[in-house]
This record gives C-alpha cells, structure tokens and sequence, in this order.
C-alpha cells in the first residue's frame, strides 16, 4: 500500500463527511468490460469485501480504491482482421476500400475482436487525510493521477485540489545535497541516484547500490548534469526515491516501524494505520526539507479562510498549469481571494510510467 505518491493539498473550503463520499462514488462503481467494451473503470471497496464500503475511515483516514480494467487488442491482430475485411471487399466488388471505408472496417473489426479479447486489471490506492488537507494517489504517473483526481473533482462538490508547490525545487535541493554533502535535518541520502545533462545530449548518469559521496558525482553536478532522483531514507523508519517533479517513490518502511507489532499483526486496517500513520509525518517534513510550501491558489486559500474571508464556491480548481490537463473546471473558479486555484507552474514528468500501477 502506497509504494508510490503523488501528493495534492486540498483547499480549506472543502469540508464534507464520510458519507458524503461514500454515496457520491457509490454512483460511480466498477463493473467489468462489456463484451465490446474497450476500457472500464470506477470504485471498488477499499477492504476486497464484496458490497463493501467504497469509502472507509481508519483512524481518522480516508481510504478509497479505484480499479480499471482494459481490453488487451495487439495491433497486429486488429491490422489482420482489417486487411482480411479489406481484401474480401476487394474480391467481391472489384475496388479497394477508400480511406473512409477503411476506417470504418477498422471499428467493425475490433468490435469483432474484443469480446475475444484478454482483460487486465489495475487499481490505485486513494488517501484523504482531511486534518491535514492532503489527498495521496497510490500512482507514479502523472497522467494515470490526473485521470483519478479529474473524477474525484467531478465527484465530490467543491473538491479543490492542487500539486504540491515546494520553495525550493526538489531538482535544486537534491543538487545541493548531493554537492555539498549536507541532507536536510532528519533525512539521510541512499545509494541510489540518476543524474541527467540538461544539453541537446541528454546524458544520463546512473548510480545503483553506489556510494553517493564522492567526487565523481560532484563532478558531474559541476558540469552541468542535475539529479531527477535520489534515494533517501527519513527518520531511519521510510526509505524513499525522491524526483525533480516531486514524486516519491519506490516507498518502503524499515524494521524499526513494526517494532512491537506482532507477526500476524495484519490486515487492512494494521496496514493503512501503519502507512498512513508514517506518511503523515514524513510528508511534511519533506516539505519542510525543500523549504515549505510555496504559495499557490490553495495556499491562498486557506490564508483567506484563516483572515476570515467568504466561503469559497464550490467549483473544480481552474485549468491552471498544474491541473490543466487533469481538471477542467468553470472559467469563473476562483479561490475565497478571488484567485483562481492552480497547481505547480509545471507538472511532474512521466518519468517511468510503466511502474505505475494501472
């Protein structure tokens, strides 16, 4: 549970129940592709029980789980079947198909295939810690997070949510750390890293169970080549891969965290305490450790709230850039400071989507 994270903070105004949100996904619940259906998707109950919950409370932690299912269609068998349809055409009137025709042929030939096809499944892990206003997607691809964070907005009324916005950029602080030799207080760094060129070449510079302090990685950094992951442990108890977009992945929890646990002290609710219960500090601490958080349309937000100002509507954050792609919103959504909610001034890159979970 939460090996990867995408971190959002969620905008103050936001104030709901848990059954608010249980019966807001029940109207959105997975069921499984249709004989021609391509692509389903929607909320399983977080524990596996069948009819379950779709929303469940943990110490105080909100759980949800998002499934989807796929239709596996290799493009070689859809161009066959559509070359076969073609070639009939051709032998029964003499013509070739024209380039609308052939279109055409290629969607009857996959509704053919797909109910032959194979399926395959995938599910994301969804945190809501309401106290501390941040919502955690189990996922290390953006767009697969943007996706799930588009249907929560559409969801739940007057979820506002924005990409994590540090002072200092996790590239420049890694740099630091690694040049310097100098982890932030409470954070060790690992022996793992991957340093990139900025040039038109693109060089990459990989270190795996490697020692990081030596003066060939100085070197590196000195000639120009900047980090976009580091491994990193805090608090001896979590170890971690940090990225240049803010992305943590790779998330493992050491011995010392189940220090007076039983053996057969498992199951969901051991689980999502224990992660939830480390994560909920180490992520501010991380933030902390890149200089806290920077100013944002959600950060203004809750400054207003705190100055008293009006209740902020309830509308999906606006398409600023660190949401553009994800949530697309009213033109009128603005922040209770009359500013519209945004994310980052950039998104975090794809950087290895295929280690994401769906």
């Amino acid at each position: 549970m939460f090996k990867n994270m995408i971190v959002y903070r969620i905008a103050p105004q936001w104030q709901v129940e848990l059954t608010q949100v249980e019966d807001a996904l029940a109207k959105a619940p997975f069921t499984e592709c249709g004989a021609t259906q391509e692509k389903s998707l929607g909320w399983v109950p977080p524990r596996g029980d069948a009819h379950g919950p779709l929303a469940e409370s943990v110490g105080g932690q909100w759980i949800l789980r998002f499934m989807v299912e796929s239709k596996v269609l290799p493009g070689s068998v859809l161009a066959r079947r559509v070359k076969e349809k073609a070639e009939r055409i051709e032998q029964e009137t003499g013509r070739k198909p024209g380039k609308k025709e052939s279109k055409e042929l290629k969607d009857e030939a996959k509704l053919d295939l797909l109910p032959m096809a194979f399926t395959k499944q995938g599910s994301m892990w969804i945190w809501i810690d309401t106290a501390s206003r941040l919502l955690v997607l189990d996922t290390s691809s953006q767009g697969r997070a943007d996706e799930v964070v588009t249907l929560l907005v559409e969801s739940l009324p007057g979820l506002s949510v924005s990409l994590i916005n540090t002072q200092t950029s996790p590239q420049a602080a890694m740099s630091h750390w690694l040049k310097e030799q100098e982890p932030p207080v409470g954070f060790t760094v690992d022996r793992e890293c991957e340093l990139k060129s900025a040039s038109e070449e693109k060089s990459v510079v990989r270190y795996a169970r490697h020692a990081l302090d030596i003066e060939e990685v100085q070197a590196h950094i000195d000639a120009g080549k900047l980090p976009t992951k580091l491994a990193m442990t805090w608090d001896d108890r979590v170890s971690f891969m940090l990225t240049e977009g803010f992305q943590i992945k790779k998330v493992s929890f050491l011995d010392t965290v189940f220090e007076g646990t039983k053996a057969d002290d498992g199951g969901f609710d051991t689980d999502v305490a224990i992660a939830t219960g480390e994560l909920v500090k180490l992520i501010p601490d991380l933030i902390e450790a890149l200089g806290g958080e920077a100013e944002s349309g959600v950060a203004s937000a809750a400054q207003a709230v705190a100055a008293g100002g009006d209740s902020a509507p309830s509308s999906a954050p606006g398409s600023g850039s660190g949401l553009a792609a994800a949530v697309p919103a009213p033109p009128k959504g603005k922040d209770v400071a009359g500013r519209a909610i945004t994310g980052p001034a950039t998104a975090p890159v794809d950087t290895d989507p295929e280690s994401a979970p769906f």
